[in-house]
């Protein structure tokens, strides 16, 4: 991967970091295209189970480096190519929706902007308590445009997200917990965040996978549509070799040997 992003897999979990730690993570040019790379990839791999995203240095993400979209012939953010609904920057954080194993993103120091978003792509997300979070675009005359439409308003009410949007303050871990744009709070995200990858890498990818898809595209479904979604993904589990073995794993009390999908 590039040097913006290092990506190593163990036991079906990779882990995902943005490298840039002395710019606290702001995403320049490389960044966008380093996690979309890694997100591109990720999702190819049949042998993966979780993926853990995180931030090395002081803070996960600090949001769009400013200065780097400042400069003449740099990047486009609005390229468009036939790799899904997403533009290019958009990507960064769409991609993580697209891996079809969950994302687990850790959070700590600053989560702002195009970082929160990116964040937001994920799963699930682990935050220490005095991680510092916002949906910072205002601040510069602008609007969230990294897939926020399609993330923030599945996790807090309308008028919540409204209120964060046009204001841009800086919310506490606390307070992004109360709210809902966080799942879960930790002194150390990244290992809470392992900790849960290493327990959903023992359940069995198929059902693991069409959980995830079940669950993000239900909202979008009508209530027959669901319902049907349901049924078609439970069908294509029920007999299969690791969904035997699951059963067969539980009556004799011992650890499930999966399969790759």
């Amino acid at each position: 991967m590039s040097g913006r992003v290092r990506v190593e897999i163990e036991s079906g979990i990779a882990d995902v970091r943005l490298t840039r730690a002395d710019k606290l993570n702001a995403l320049d040019a490389e960044m966008f295209s380093a996690i979309t790379d890694a997100g591109t990839t990720l999702a190819a791999d049949r042998s993966l189970r979780a993926v853990v995203l995180s931030g090395e240095g002081r803070s996960f993400c600090a949001g769009v480096d400013v200065a780097n979209f400042a400069k003449p012939g740099g990047l486009d953010p609005f390229a468009r190519n036939d790799a899904g609904p997403a533009n290019r920057v958009q990507r960064a954080a769409w991609v993580w929706n697209e891996v079809p194993v969950p994302v687990i993103a850790a959070i700590h120091g600053a989560c702002f902007g195009g970082g929160l978003q990116i964040a937001l792509g994920a799963d699930i997300r682990f935050a220490r308590p005095d991680a510092k979070l916002s949906v910072m675009e205002s601040k510069w005359g602008l609007i969230p445009d990294m897939s926020l439409s399609q993330t923030l308003l599945q996790l807090v009410r309308a008028d919540v997200a409204k209120e964060l949007t046009f204001t841009g303050r800086i919310l506490s871990g606390d307070e992004a917990a109360e709210l809902g744009l966080v799942t879960q709070l930790s002194e150390d995200p990244l290992a809470a965040a392992f900790e849960l990858a290493h327990e959903i890498a023992r359940r069995s990818p198929d059902a693991v996978r069409a959980a995830k898809q079940l669950l993000d595209k239900a909202p979008q479904l009508s209530v027959e549509q669901g319902l049907r979604l349901e049924e078609g993904l439970q069908r294509a589990l029920l007999g299969k070799a690791n969904q035997r073995e699951a059963v067969k794993a539980n009556l004799e009390k011992r650890d499930p040997e999966f399969s790759d999908p």
